[in-house]
């Protein structure tokens, strides 16, 4: 097999690696916004809740949380697997799992903007809404940068993972094309498949921070 072959073989991999990239941040970015305030809230069962969840998800494993949503409905419920079952499992997992992660970083951001600000707003007029959108988002965003920027490089390595229960992402692919070809190629391939991407996410991410950086910690 010539090298263009694999990298075609690859790249369609690489397109299913992309979706559950894609699919798990547009879930995990706004519930872990949720997860966030409610882990702030001063309602005390609900903040426990939160943290109980966060907890949980930072606290086992992917793979594990992966063949439990796949497995449960089966097992438990006597619900029958699909043919989408494990996309579905797999999309679900993730989401819920960065979803904690990204939950700490919104809230040590938000934690982190001075009480005076909060105040400061007030006695210029602008509601919680106004001062949240306008003043402290664009804080709190240039603050988590380099954190959430790290932890997308992380997703994009963890969707490898998506392997234990049978979707056929690009690592999946690599591995069967270094066994069939006995060669270590693929490998090699899917890495740089791998390196270029996150160093477009580290472009991307550092652009934003020069954008932002007119707001002085």
């Amino acid at each position: 097999m010539d090298v263009m072959t694999m990298v075609s073989m690859l790249g369609g991999g690489f397109l299913v690696s992309l979706q559950i990239f894609a699919f798990t941040l547009v879930g995990s970015l706004p519930l872990g916004m949720l997860v966030a305030f409610a882990r702030m809230s001063r309602v005390k069962p609900l903040a426990l809740l939160a943290r109980l969840y966060i907890s949980l998800m930072r606290g086992t494993p992917l793979m594990l949380q992966m063949f439990a949503i796949y497995f449960v409905p089966y097992y438990v419920f006597g619900i029958d697997l699909s043919p989408d079952s494990k996309w579905q499992a797999t999309i679900v997992a993730f989401i819920v799992n960065y979803a904690a992660y990204f939950a700490e970083i919104y809230r040590s951001g938000i934690q982190s903007i001075p009480r005076g600000q909060y105040e400061a707003a007030e006695v210029l007029g602008y509601s919680g809404a106004q001062t949240f959108m306008r003043i402290v988002l664009p804080q709190v965003v240039k603050r988590i940068m380099p954190a959430m920027t790290n932890e997308i490089i992380t997703l994009v390595k963890d969707t490898s993972l998506a392997f234990s229960i049978g979707v056929i992402e690009m690592f999946t692919v690599a591995k069967q094309l270094v066994a069939s070809q006995v060669s270590m190629l693929p490998f090699m391939i899917a890495a740089l498949f791998y390196w270029v991407f996150n160093l477009l996410i580290e472009l991307a991410a550092s652009r934003v921070e020069r954008k932002l950086s007119y707001y002085h910690d």
